[in-house]
């Protein structure tokens, strides 16, 4: 069985478990997740773990994104991109710099309404089912971080940019916004993801590439190791006499463990076994004055 993580370049007319599946008859293996699900329109960077990296996707998926896109002003869709039905096309009447100047304005914290096109569940029920039978509820606003938007491009009624944004953003939402501020309304024609936390667009493969690797035996060069996500936190090894407390997941005196150290609060640590194998990431717990075990790795 494979472990680690393949950044995936999903194509458009995908859905994320169309890819899953995809995955699954390609390295035959049933254990396989994403993270940060993608509509089946848009493209690009789509995180998969797989083995025991299935146990960080719930980590990943609150990674910072950025996203390329493209809307179209003077129309709005129940879906609020162009997959949709029409429900309006209005008169734009804005300029270049007018529209520069709105979108820019959304830059920061902003409480947003999700589309009823979402899979977010509202008294049990997914969203878009609801829609989908003619139905719609009231949303309550989540609030979202715009981090930046750069590299405006009009040509009106088009205008594509790049934004980057906090987790649970839906930039089908941005776009209707958008489109609400100048007062002709707007939806999404386009959208590219180009990075999720630091997985780029640049390093992800089509199903058609891994499949390829695959056959030929060197699909083990793009997949990522697990304990890559972690490379940021120190490294501890378990001494051979504390050996089975880590296989039990159970917690850690900082005498278990070497080289000495003297945690912070909250610290994480990529904890090894004395095979030298990855096993666990553990939280120092300043209170207990152990290390917690977080999230465990080991086969």
């Amino acid at each position: 069985m494979y472990n680690g993580l393949i950044n995936v370049y999903k194509e458009p007319g995908f859905t994320s478990m169309d890819v899953i599946a995809v995955l699954r008859g390609i390295l035959g293996q049933k254990k396989i997740g994403h993270t940060g699900t993608l509509d089946p329109a848009a493209e690009g960077v789509l995180l998969v773990c797989l083995g025991n990296a299935t146990k960080l996707c719930d980590m990943l998926e609150n990674h910072d994104k950025t996203y390329r896109c493209t809307m179209i002003l003077g129309r709005t869709t129940d879906t609020e991109d162009t997959t949709g039905t029409v429900t309006g096309e209005y008169p734009v009447n804005a300029d270049d710099v007018s529209v520069t100047e709105a979108i820019k304005s959304f830059i920061g914290d902003y409480d947003q309404i999700p589309p009823m096109y979402s899979a977010i569940k509202v008294n049990g029920k997914k969203l878009y089912d609801i829609a989908r039978s003619g139905g719609e509820v009231e949303r309550k606003p989540r609030h979202i971080k715009i981090f930046d938007i750069t590299d405006i491009v009009t040509d009106l009624p088009r205008v594509s940019f790049t934004v980057s944004c906090s987790k649970g953003t839906y930039i089908r939402s941005l776009c209707r916004d958008i489109g609400d501020n100048l007062s002709c309304g707007g939806c999404m024609e386009k959208l590219i993801r180009i990075k999720a936390g630091d997985f780029d667009i640049s390093t992800s493969l089509k199903l058609d590439e891994i499949k390829k690797l695959a056959v030929s035996g060197d699909i083990n060069e793009s997949v990522i190791p697990t304990e890559k996500v972690f490379e940021k936190s120190p490294v501890l090894k378990v001494k051979p006499e504390y050996a089975k407390l880590i296989d039990n997941g159970n917690p850690l005196m900082t005498d278990c463990v070497e080289p000495a150290i003297i945690p912070d609060k909250g610290q994480r640590f990529r904890v090894y076994n004395t095979n030298n194998v990855f096993v666990a990431t553990y939280i120092f717990d300043t209170e207990k004055n152990r290390l917690m075990p977080e999230k465990m790795f080991l086969q």
